[in-house]
Order: structure tokens, then C-alpha cells, then sequence
């Protein structure tokens, strides 16, 4: 969200749907990018996976192209599962019972761990870092719950959580519907940038 201007749009197409000034996507052996203009401001959203670890990295890089300077508010968003594909299928509410969140504070981490269900079977960890170039005088905003976030009868394209002035709660815990969730302000002096990376 461009908080001078009012505009807000997402990294990619969805799950905002508004249309920018360009648009490229671009696929490689190594990553997806893609790179898109709104008004003065220039995103541009590196997707890496890591071929020797469990570890996917989503570099989002700001540049301001205007002749003001801009703030920005960029608000991360990611579903939490932590079991196999058909498991998720065949049952999504049943196995989202067993996770629980929570943050490592003052760090901008955020941790989700699937509750064992018998002695034998091993806890599964999931864990979603925010790092920055940018220092900034306030720390991240975070929320865990799916619920609090989209809000009622509402969904990702339309999420209370990015209602102007609305703020993410900080809930962790053992949410019925859990995710990872970082917002961060950025200042951009004209022609600077900015990367944020999950």
C-alpha cells in the first residue's frame, strides 16, 4: 500500500486483481520472477526454492521512481499446513487442529508447529522469517489467524487486515486456521530502493 496515495496492489496479479501501468513474469531454471509498475513505485518479486534445503525464499524488491518520497506498508501473507497434499484434501479443518503458532520476539520470526498426535510421531516445524535492508523505528507487525486476517465473509482478495488503518493483532497460538503474516513500513526517498525478503 502506497500510504500517500492510497493506491494498493499486490507483488503479482492476484489476490489484489488490479491492474498495473506493466506487468512481466518471468520463469528460469532458478526462480519466477515477477516485476510490475504502479504509479511511481516499481516491484519487483524474486521466488527462489532451495534445491539442497527445505527453505523457499521471496525477495521483494521497492524502488521509488517518483520525485517524492514514498512510504510504503507491504503486508506478507502465507497458508500453513504442515502435513502431506492428499492429507490436506481429505481432511483441511481436522488436520489445521493440531498446529499451533508463535513469535520470536523482537525478531520478525514466526514459528508454526504440528502437535505429534501419538507418542511415537515427531513435531513438524515451519518458520517464516522477515528480513530488511531498511532500519526502521518500528517493529513488524505480525498475525498467525486466517480468520482475524480476511475478517468476516471475506476473503484473500478482499482481507479485513488491509482495510486502511486496520491493524494486524499479533495472535498466536493454537488458531483454528493458522498463517504467516508480517507487515513492515518502508520510507523510499525518491529514486531509492528497498528489499524485504520472507
Amino acid at each position: 500500500r502506497d500510504l500517500r496515495r492510497g493506491q494498493m496492489w499486490s507483488a503479482g496479479f492476484q489476490p489484489l486483481r488490479v491492474n498495473p501501468a506493466s506487468f512481466e513474469v518471468l520463469f528460469s531454471t532458478d526462480k519466477v520472477e515477477f516485476r510490475r509498475v504502479d504509479g511511481d513505485v516499481e516491484t519487483h518479486l524474486d521466488i527462489v526454492v532451495s534445491p539442497e534445503k527445505n527453505v523457499e525464499v521471496r525477495r521483494l524488491t521497492l524502488v521509488n521512481h517518483g520525485r517524492r518520497a514514498a512510504e510504503l506498508e507491504i503486508t506478507s501473507y502465507a497458508e500453513v499446513v504442515l502435513c502431506s497434499h492428499a492429507a490436506d484434501l481429505a481432511h483441511p479443518v481436522f488436520q489445521k487442529l493440531f498446529l499451533e503458532t508463535e513469535s520470536l520476539s523482537p525478531r520478525a520470526a514466526l514459528l508454526c508447529r504440528r502437535r505429534p498426535r501419538a507418542a511415537e510421531q515427531k513435531p513438524y516445524w515451519a518458520m517464516q522469517v522477515l528480513a530488511t535492508d531498511q532500519a526502521s523505528s518500528e517493529p513488524p507487525q505480525f498475525e498467525t489467524d486466517r480468520a482475524r486476517f480476511l475478517g468476516r465473509r471475506r476473503n484473500a482478495s478482499n482481507p479485513a487486515a488491509l482495510d486502511q488503518g486496520a491493524n494486524l493483532s499479533g495472535t498466536v497460538g493454537p488458531v483454528l486456521d493458522p498463517i504467516f503474516c508480517f507487515r513492515q513500513r518502508v520510507h523510499l526517498e525518491p529514486g531509492t530502493a528497498a528489499a524485504l525478503a520472507f
